[in-house]
C-alpha cells in the first residue's frame, strides 16, 4: 500500500524513479524523420487550427522520445493490450464492456461517419454530456478523422454552448440526451457550420433533418471504404492540432486551448513513470471516470494515461456527484483515484457525521486509531521513518484503516490524487489520519494538464510536489520570501489559444515559457507550494499586496463550521470577508439548501447553539455562532504579518456557493469577480464609514 512506499529521495530535487517504474514503455513506433526536421523550423507557438508547432525536445531521458500522433499510441495500446478490457460500464443491471482491439474499431467507424457526415479537416466536434463509452469513442473518432475533439461543460447555458461550437467551426455536435439537444436546437441556427446532431442516449422525441441517435451515426461509417481514413491519419503530424479544451471562462469568454497529438501522447507517457503506473502486461490499473471531460484533468487521467499503459476506464453514474460514486468505488475498487477538493471533503463530511453517530468506544477506538495514523503517515512523509512500521500502526490499521478503504471502495487504490483548486490541511490531514495520503497535483489546461504531481515517495502536506519528468519550472520576479509566479517548460505546453493571438502571447512570453499566473515557493527540497494568484492579489489602498486564499484557508481550518470564505479589500482600506455555512446539498439540482449537514449541527451544539439552518445563523442571528466565527478570525489575526492584512469585519451569507448559483466554476474555482457583483450591497455596508474599525489592532 502506498504508506509502505518511501524511499531516500524525499530529500533530492529530481524525483528518483523507483525500481517497480522501469518496466513502463517509452515511444517503440518510429516517427517520419522528416516530419521533426519541419517541426524543427515550426514556430512555438501558433493561433491557427491548421498550423505547426516546433516541439521542445530535450537532449536525454523522457523528454527526447520520440513523438508519437495520436493513432500512433493508440495502435501501439490495441498491439500490446487488444484483449483487455479498455471500457466499461453498466446499464441497470447489466455489465457491458470492450477491449482495446474493439474499441479501435468502433473509434475507426465514428472516424468514417464524421467523413461521410462532411467533417472537415481542423473543424471540430463538440461533445455535451457525461462521461461514457460513446464520450470517449465521439472524441477519439473526431481526432482520427483529421477534426477536433472538443469537450464542452454540460453546465454551459445555449450561449456559452453557441460561444464554443462557433468558435471551433463545429461541424458536428454530439450529445447525451434531450436536455442537452433542447439547448443546441435553440442556438441551431447560429451555427453556420453544424452539419449534424448525435444523440447518444435515450430515444429521439421526434425526427429531424440531420439529427441522429449514435446507432444511426454510427451505421453509416461501418461501411465505408477505409481508403480515405487512412489517408487522412498517414498526413497527420505529432506537432499539429487535434484537441480543443475550453477554458472554463471564470475571468471572460472561455478561450479554446489548442493542444497537439505530442501534447497528448507525451504527457501521458511522462505522467505514467512520474506516478508509476502498471503496465497492464504486469497487472491492470483500474480507474473510475466521473469528473468533468470537457476538463484536461478528467481527460487525461481516463482517456490517454490509461490507454498509455493498457488501463480500464470505468464508467461511474450520472449521478455520481450526487451519491451514487461511492457505490460504484466499491463495485470496482479503482487501483488510482482523483477527486477535486469538493469530492474529499464531501466524503470526509459524510464519514465525520457516520462517526458522531457511533458509540462512546468506537469513537474512542477510532479517535485513536487516526491519532496514530497521522503521526505515522507524517513521521514517513519528513522521511525520519526507520524500520518497520510501529506495532500500534499495524494494530491500527487492522482495526479501523482498512475497513475503512473499505467501506470507501479505495482498498485497491495505491494512488489517490486531489487538484483542480485547492485543498485544506485539514482535510489533507484527516485523510492522512486513516492511512489514505491524498497527492496534490498542479497544473492547466494549457500545459495539457499536470506539471507537478505528489507521490508516496514524495510529497509534503500542502506542496503539489515536484515536476514530471521533462518539465521545468522557474519562479518569475521573486519576492524576498521567494513567491514568485509559476512559470513551466516542456513538451506538455500547449500550442496556442484558437483564433486569439493576443492573449496567446499573453500567456507565452518571448522566451516560449507559459507564465500560469500563479504565486509559489519552493522548500528546500524542490516541492512547490502554491501561495495565490496573481489576478487574485488584493491591493488595498494602502498599497499592500495580499494573497487571499492563505488567508481564506486559514479562517476555514480555524472554524470547521464554514463552507466557503472570500476576503475583499482590493482598494479598500481593510480587509472584509464574506463567508458561508456548511449545508446541505440538493442531491437532484445540486443547489445549497437551507439545512445545515449533520457536522455543521453538531459543532453549533458543541458551541452551545441550538441551530440547524443557515436561515437560523445569517446575518449574524445566532450570537453565539457569531461569536465562534469571530474568535477563529481573531486567532487568524494573531499569525498575521501586519495590520493590513488583519480581517476587521465579516458577514455570513443566507446560502452557499454553487455552481449553479454562479458563485463557482465548473472545477469548483470560487469566481470572485461574480461574487463582488452579486454581494455588492453586502460589501459596500463593510465600507459604509470611511474610517477603518476602532478595533483595527491587531489582537494581542
Amino acid at each position: 500500500e502506498e504508506a509502505e512506499l518511501v524511499t531516500h529521495s524525499l530529500f533530492t530535487s529530481k524525483v528518483k524513479q523507483p525500481e517497480h517504474c522501469a518496466h513502463l514503455p517509452g515511444n517503440t513506433q518510429s516517427p517520419d524523420p522528416s516530419a521533426k526536421t519541419e517541426a524543427a523550423k515550426s514556430p512555438l507557438w501558433t493561433s491557427q487550427g491548421d498550423a505547426e508547432v516546433k516541439l521542445r525536445m530535450g537532449e536525454s531521458g523522457v523528454a527526447a522520445e520520440p513523438p508519437l500522433t495520436v493513432h500512433q499510441m493508440f495502435t501501439s495500446a490495441v498491439e500490446r493490450y487488444g484483449d483487455n478490457t479498455a471500457l466499461a460500464w453498466k446499464e441497470g443491471d447489466q455489465a457491458k464492456s470492450l477491449n482495446y482491439r474493439d474499441y479501435y474499431k468502433a473509434c475507426r467507424t465514428a472516424a468514417k461517419s464524421y467523413l461521410k457526415l462532411g467533417l472537415q479537416r481542423y473543424h471540430g466536434v463538440c461533445i455535451l454530456g457525461f462521461n461514457s463509452a460513446e464520450w470517449f469513442i465521439a472524441d477519439i473518432g473526431a481526432i482520427l478523422a483529421g477534426g477536433f475533439g472538443v469537450g464542452v461543460y454540460t453546465t454551459n447555458s445555449p450561449e456559452a454552448c453557441q460561444f464554443v461550437a462557433e468558435n471551433c467551426k463545429a461541424n458536428v455536435i454530439v450529445l447525451e440526451n434531450e436536455k442537452q439537444l433542447q439547448k443546441i436546437l435553440q442556438i441551431e441556427d447560429q451555427l453556420p457550420h453544424l452539419k449534424a446532431i448525435v444523440q447518444y442516449k435515450g430515444a429521439l422525441r421526434e425526427k429531424r433533418p440531420n439529427l441522429y441517435t449514435w446507432d444511426e451515426f454510427m451505421e453509416l461509417g461501418r461501411d465505408e471504404p477505409d481508403g480515405p481514413l487512412d489517408a487522412i491519419i498517414a498526413s497527420q503530424k505529432p506537432n499539429q492540432c487535434c484537441s480543443l479544451i475550453y477554458t472554463s471562462g471564470t475571468t471572460g469568454q472561455p478561450k479554446g486551448v489548442m493542444l497537439s497529438h505530442d501534447n497528448l501522447t507525451w504527457t501521458a507517457l511522462s505522467t505514467a513513470k512520474h506516478v508509476c503506473l502498471t503496465d497492464a502486461t504486469v497487472a491492470q490499473e483500474v480507474v473510475v471516470s466521473y469528473l468533468p471531460l470537457s476538463h484536461i484533468a478528467a481527460q487525461m487521467v481516463d482517456m490517454w494515461l490509461i490507454m498509455r499503459v493498457g488501463g480500464s476506464t470505468h464508467f461511474a453514474q450520472p449521478d455520481a456527484l450526487k451519491g451514487s460514486l461511492v457505490n460504484t468505488l466499491k463495485e470496482v475498487r479503482p487501483t488510482a483515484f482523483m477527486g477535486v477538493p469538493r469530492v474529499w471533503e464531501k466524503m470526509q463530511e459524510k464519514m465525520k457525521s457516520i462517526g458522531a453517530k457511533s458509540s462512546t468506544l468506537r469513537r474512542k477506538v477510532a479517535s485513536w486509531a487516526k491519532d496514530v495514523g497521522l503521526q505515522t503517515n507524517l513521521t514517513r512523509m519528513r522521511n525520519t521513518a526507520t524500520g518497520q512500521a510501529p506495532f500500534q500502526y499495524q494494530l491500527a490499521k487492522k482495526l479501523v484503516f482498512k475497513k475503512v478503504r473499505k467501506a470507501l471502495g479505495l482498498d485497491r487504490c495505491t494512488k489517490c490524487y486531489t487538484g483542480a483548486a485547492p485543498t485544506t490541511k485539514d482535510t489533507l490531514e484527516f485523510f492522512l489520519s486513516l492511512d489514505i495520503p491524498l497527492f496534490e497535483l498542479y497544473g492547466m489546461s494549457e500545459c495539457t494538464g499536470p506539471h507537478t504531481i505528489s507521490r508516496p515517495d514524495a510529497f509534503r502536506l500542502t506542496s503539489c510536489g515536484k515536476e514530471i519528468p521533462g518539465c521545468t519550472t522557474k519562479l518569475d520576479n521573486p519576492d524576498e520570501e521567494g513567491n514568485g509566479e509559476i512559470c513551466f517548460w516542456g513538451r506538455h505546453i500547449f500550442m496556442g489559444y484558437l483564433n486569439a493571438p493576443d492573449k496567446t502571447e499573453d500567456a507565452l512570453d518571448a522566451e516560449g515559457w507559459l507564465h500560469s499566473g500563479d504565486l509559489g515557493k519552493r522548500d528546500e527540497h524542490g516541492f512547490l507550494y502554491i501561495t495565490g494568484r496573481i489576478k487574485e492579489l488584493i491591493i488595498t489602498a494602502g498599497g499592500e499586496n495580499i494573497p487571499p486564499v492563505p488567508i481564506e484557508d486559514a479562517v476555514k481550518d480555524a472554524v470547521p463550521l464554514l463552507s466557503n470564505a472570500m476576503l475583499i479589500g482590493d482598494k479598500r482600506k481593510f480587509l472584509s470577508m464574506l463567508v458561508t455555512i456548511k449545508s446541505q446539498i440538493n442531491p437532484e439540482t445540486g443547489n445549497p439548501e437551507d439545512e445545515l449537514t449533520p457536522e455543521a449541527v453538531e459543532i453549533c451544539k458543541k458551541l452551545g447553539s441550538s441551530a440547524k439552518t443557515v436561515s437560523e445563523i445569517a446575518g449574524g442571528r445566532d450570537r453565539t455562532v457569531h461569536a465562534a466565527i469571530q474568535e477563529g478570525i481573531n486567532q487568524v489575526n494573531k499569525k498575521a504579518t501586519s495590520n493590513a492584512q488583519c480581517i476587521q469585519k465579516f458577514v455570513i451569507l443566507n446560502r452557499d456557493f454553487s455552481i449553479n448559483g454562479g458563485e463557482l466554476g465548473p472545477t469548483m474555482k470560487l469566481k470572485r469577480p461574480v461574487v463582488l457583483k452579486m454581494y455588492k450591497d453586502q460589501i459596500d455596508n463593510f465600507y459604509k464609514d470611511l474610517e477603518t474599525p476602532a478595533d483595527n489592532q491587531r489582537p494581542k
